[in-house]
């Protein structure tokens, strides 16, 4: 929820300091002074300075939230304690009660100091010194060097710094919280502040050292170029086959009626089906070699290719059919220089879609026995609870998504210039 806020905080403070400060020293082009901006598609474009803030935001979030190097101190969130604190037990057992004080050093989780030196004390109740890594938790056999025992002479614990606490209680102390276990051992959690744990989420720069060190000494066999490339390769020739199928059964769903009858109960019902849903069926039909990974994704981007192709030519205005009609315009003339041209925009938008689904799919499709691919380097670091190298496959993995939409955003203004006119 922090997280969240203090997006939402940034957000709102970006969009009024560009407004009302870089904003009114600018010129204004010639789509501020169109007369229609809202509702008008072609009035409408990305904010340079919304983009480069946002992306901003995300890797200044990410490092306050890590303790990142790469920010000023003072933008870290509260960090795990670290350091030496105590509290105070009061025990009862058939001597009475008696005081003692347990002594905890917390460490980074990559050090091992020396436990502290502590005075036992003269009472049954001896105090204790005891080692805990940051953000984890440790039991604390408090009785082990008390003359009165838990199991032999029905010692327990009543107090936590003078708080009472019995079993299944908990008291929050100077520097962490104290739990009594069923058991009657003391459980104690050191604060963990606000920051997250490296193995779970680990600093921008830790990240950037583990991709030179993958682009060097690559993971599993090979580098991270090479999983990249394979799995570029594999989205590429999936989603090739697939819009050189799905276009033309598109348009000739929106032209037939025979076709559109025949093919439309198949595509709408494959239509939802999730491509995950389809990996066993991949696995008993085609095996565990190339050709199955590439055919999940043929079968990821068909449906959607057929779909946007059939939008396209129900789209066109049939207006200038009639007009080609009138002109003389035989069926394939209308098909070349009405249909075609007025149902590319639908299916550049369907492209960019189905390559969003099979660069999502490409994960799950090199779960079947891939020996390189990024999603195989996703899913392998995963178990060994590598972060650093899941984080960097899907940055990679994001990236070259982006990309690859741009330039296809790119190919659409030059190949469909009249896209959005009349």
């Amino acid at each position: 929820m922090i997280p969240l806020l203090i997006y939402v905080a940034i957000f709102v403070g970006a969009f009024f300091a560009v407004k009302f400060i870089v904003r009114r020293t600018q010129p204004r082009d010639f789509t501020s002074l169109k007369t229609v901006t809202f509702g008008d598609e072609s009035a409408v474009r990305a904010d340079r300075w919304a983009s480069i803030i946002s992306v901003v935001a995300l890797f200044v979030l990410w490092g306050m939230f890590t303790g990142s190097a790469l920010l000023p101190k003072f933008l870290h969130m509260p960090g795990p304690f670290v350091g030496d604190t105590s509290f105070a037990y009061t025990a009862e057992g058939p001597a009475g009660t008696d005081d003692a004080v347990v002594t905890v050093r917390v460490h980074p989780v990559d050090q091992k100091p020396d436990a502290p030196e502590v005075d036992p004390g003269d009472g049954f109740a001896k105090n204790d010194s005891v080692l805990i890594g940051a953000w984890r938790s440790g039991l604390i056999l408090w009785d082990k060097n008390d003359e009165a025992k838990r199991k032999a002479d029905g010692a327990k614990i009543i107090a936590i710094d003078g708080k009472p606490i019995s079993a299944g209680e908990r008291v929050r102390t100077a520097n962490g919280t104290v739990a009594i276990t069923d058991k009657g051992t003391i459980n104690f959690t050191p604060a963990k502040g606000m920051q997250m744990e490296p193995i779970w989420l680990p600093s921008p720069e830790a990240v950037w050292a583990r991709f030179i060190d993958l682009t060097q000494e690559g993971y599993q066999n090979f580098t991270v170029l090479e999983h990249l490339g394979w799995s570029l390769f594999r989205v590429v020739v999936g989603f090739f086959f697939g819009a050189l199928i799905g276009i033309p059964l598109g348009y000739a769903m929106g032209l037939s009626n025979w076709f559109r009858g025949w093919f439309d109960p198949i595509v709408e019902f494959m239509r939802p089906v999730p491509p995950l849903a389809l990996i066993p069926l991949v696995i008993i039909w085609f095996g565990i070699e190339e050709d199955a990974k590439i055919i999940l994704l043929f079968l990821a981007a068909l449906w959607i290719m057929a779909i946007a192709a059939r939008a396209g030519v129900s789209g066109v205005n049939i207006s200038k059919v009639h007009a080609a009609y009138s002109l003389g315009a035989s069926k394939w003339q209308v098909m070349r220089y009405v249909i075609v041209p007025n149902s590319l925009p639908e299916i550049f938008t369907g492209a960019r879609v189905a390559m969003g689904v099979c660069w999502g799919t490409v994960v799950a499709a090199e779960l079947v026995a891939a020996e390189k691919g990024a999603g195989m380097m996703i899913m392998v670091a995963s178990r060994f609870n590598l972060t650093d190298i899941v984080i960097v496959g899907i940055i990679l993995i994001g990236v070259i998504g982006y990309g690859i939409d741009i330039l296809m955003r790119q190919a659409e203004r030059f190949l469909v210039p009249w896209k959005g006119r009349a």
